[in-house]
């Protein structure tokens, strides 16, 4: 079985795989694309592993070959039906139906949990018996990626294990060993557009994020210079993610405000369009600014809804309402 920790996570595996004796419960916390799931998935099989090697899973046991095939009948995993929605309560009581049968292979049994906030107070109560009292040899690895959502009561039965992001050098080095056509500038532009996390930052990559963000860029700049309209933008940008559009434009509303108040121009944002909210701010009226900023937060709650809109008249909303941030 190959490791599949990553780099930044030796001395997060040594406290875990290092422990006199296991606990019962673990929560695994940290920001998203820390590498989490990862460390939960190690973690399973190094529990669920007969013959642990160097606190490694050995790989050749039965149990291991089980989980390399995804077949081991005492791993349980506890998700969302749907990506986004919540943990139903008729999940959490199936599942500790199956806690409550006895082992298959006569050893532990590990369940996943993520994300754990996705539980609902209701589920979340259902879970907490189980989690004070586990039935045999079974331990819980909850993954969160938003620990202040989660129950207090949840916390307290488990062993809070904070995930960090790797440091910036860490990120670019991993990244570069990962693709190596890229440059180390393109390496930090790519951890800023993922909030520093590299796995992240790698999807963005492979989703082209570099050449999109240059072509909303430019745009953003042909507008206040008048030599494109909002509707000719919205059209060109309707089949481009409009998440990561929404993303930008409610980090760029927060960036003219922050400098608007404050005149940091330390504080400004990559490169590319930190001259932009430089010139913006100071002519931006405060009044259409914080209008601009509550119009993006709403909408941007639609896209991530998945809430049906025309991709091109919502664009052609948000790009009226921001060529309108320069008064001419």
């Amino acid at each position: 079985m190959h490791n599949n920790l990553y780099p930044w996570q030796t001395s997060l595996w040594q406290s875990l795989a290092g422990r006199s004796q296991q606990a019962h419960a673990y929560l695994l916390h940290g920001p998203k694309g820390s590498g989490k799931r990862a460390l939960a998935e190690h973690f399973a099989a190094f529990l669920l592993c007969r013959s642990p090697v160097a606190q490694q899973p050995c790989g050749q046991c039965a149990a291991c070959k089980l989980y390399a095939a995804d077949t081991h009948p005492d791993l349980l995993r506890l998700e969302p039906e749907e990506e986004g929605k919540g943990i139903l309560i008729a999940s959490v009581r199936d599942l500790v139906g199956r806690i409550l049968q006895t082992s298959q292979q006569g050893g532990r049994k590990v369940i996943i949990v993520e994300p754990a906030e996705a539980m609902t107070t209701g589920s979340a109560n259902a879970l907490l018996k189980s989690l004070e009292e586990p039935t045999g040899s079974t331990i819980f690895l909850l993954i969160s990626h938003q620990f202040s959502f989660l129950l207090p009561t949840i916390k307290s039965r488990c062993v809070l294990q904070v995930c960090p992001l790797p440091n910036a050098q860490e990120s670019i080095e991993w990244l570069q060993q990962q693709q190596s056509e890229l440059s180390a500038e393109q390496c930090q532009t790519l951890l800023a557009l993922a909030s520093g996390s590299p796995l992240n930052a790698q999807k963005l990559f492979g989703s082209d994020v570099l050449a999109i963000r240059e072509q909303v860029v430019s745009g953003v700049k042909q507008l206040f210079k008048q030599q494109s309209s909002p509707s000719d933008l919205a059209v060109a940008w309707a089949k481009m993610p409009q998440e990561l559009i929404f993303d930008w434009f409610c980090q760029w509303a927060q960036l003219l405000l922050r400098y608007k108040i404050t005149e940091d121009d330390t504080e400004l944002g990559l490169p590319d369009m930190s001259v932009v909210l430089k010139h913006v701010a100071p002519r931006a009226p405060l009044t259409a600014l914080l209008e601009t900023q509550d119009w993006l937060l709403e909408h941007r709650q639609k896209v991530l809804r998945r809430v049906p809109l025309r991709a091109d008249l919502l664009l052609e909303g948000l790009l009226v309402r921001w060529q309108m941030l320069l008064p001419r």
